[in-house]
């Protein structure tokens, strides 16, 4: 644990929420980490009253971690980077929300996660984790290629590699489809060797819940398995093709972060793969460095500054 030099200096709160966890940390002044907390889903688009509590759940943990009171949570300036919030609805329902932050500053999960993965600077990144998306950042305008959601969108994901290997099994335990090892392992993973069951497992779930069943795909894959391989080379493309939109708009650097995001690389077309460097930050240090923008801008002045901010995301 890091000592505070000042009981009275701004400490900060980064959230960075998505489809299948929240994750909170604590900061002080000079952006050194004091404490994490992590909790459920935070996405609106899957639930208002679960992504409010997941924010403050995770916030208060953060707290504890880093051996605070309780009530420090009412001092913090929080950063909170959202998934869902790239849709303006969902972005001023959550912008409304009475918070128990001293300031609450809001943005896309995209946004803070570029701003972390370049150190607060201009690039692009690739997030591949339940969900995927691709977003760039350069001379203060913001591009957002795909994010479009589970189960219409994401493909790349871990919830799109799990809705196709469910769609495979299926196909596989009624001989339309050829056995393989990815077919054993999710027979084993979902203990059942009856359609019938995985239906009734999976049909309606959200996409954390797909999700997990990525796991087997990407081990399968890795071990050889033509039908998971498939499944990953598609995958990898289509976050390839991303990786190849984004550049465009000429970002000094390309970040690749999220869950899958070190099990995909290897399947990445050959020149993405050469391109994509590690994220300088984590997403929830995005989110400070988002908040402290809009602070500095505040202090200009700018009292709208979250507003313009919003509407740069926005196009």
């Amino acid at each position: 644990m890091v000592a505070l030099r000042d009981s009275r200096e701004i400490l900060y709160v980064g959230v960075d929420g998505g489809g299948s966890k929240c994750r909170a940390s604590v900061f002080d002044a000079d952006n050194r980490l004091l404490g994490t907390g992590v909790s459920g889903p935070a996405n609106p688009l899957h639930g208002y009253a679960q992504t409010i509590d997941s924010i403050v759940r995770s916030a208060a943990l953060a707290v504890a971690d880093a051996g605070l009171p309780p009530e420090t949570l009412g001092e913090l300036v929080a950063g909170v980077g959202l998934a869902g919030v790239n849709m303006p609805r969902l972005y001023n329902e959550m912008s409304a929300w009475a918070h128990p932050f001293k300031q609450m500053f809001l943005t896309t999960d995209q946004h803070s996660a570029c701003l972390g993965a370049h150190r607060g600077g201009d690039g692009a990144v690739i997030i591949a984790g339940t969900g995927s998306v691709g977003y760039s950042w350069v001379n203060g305008r913001s591009e957002i290629v795909g994010g479009h959601g589970f189960p219409h969108g994401d493909k790349g994901s871990g919830a799109w590699l799990g809705m196709e290997a469910v769609k495979y099994l299926l196909m596989a335990m009624e001989g339309l489809a050829q056995d393989s090892m990815l077919k054993q392992e999710l027979q084993r993973v979902l203990g059942t060797s009856d359609p019938y069951d995985v239906i009734e497992m999976m049909a309606g779930k959200p996409s954390s819940q797909y999700a997990k069943l990525a796991v087997p795909v990407v081990v399968c894959a890795e071990a050889n398995c033509p039908i998971a391989a498939s499944i990953m080379r598609d995958g990898a493309a289509y976050i390839s093709d991303l990786a190849d939109k984004l550049m465009e708009s000429k970002p000094p650097r390309l970040a690749m972060i999220g869950g899958l995001a070190p099990r995909l690389k290897p399947w990445l077309k050959p020149h993405v793969a050469e391109r994509v460097s590690d994220p300088l930050d984590p997403p929830e240090l995005g989110c400070v460095y988002f908040a402290q923008h809009s602070l500095a801008a505040l202090g200009d002045g700018k009292s709208k500054a979250e507003e313009g901010d919003a509407k740069a995301l926005f196009g």
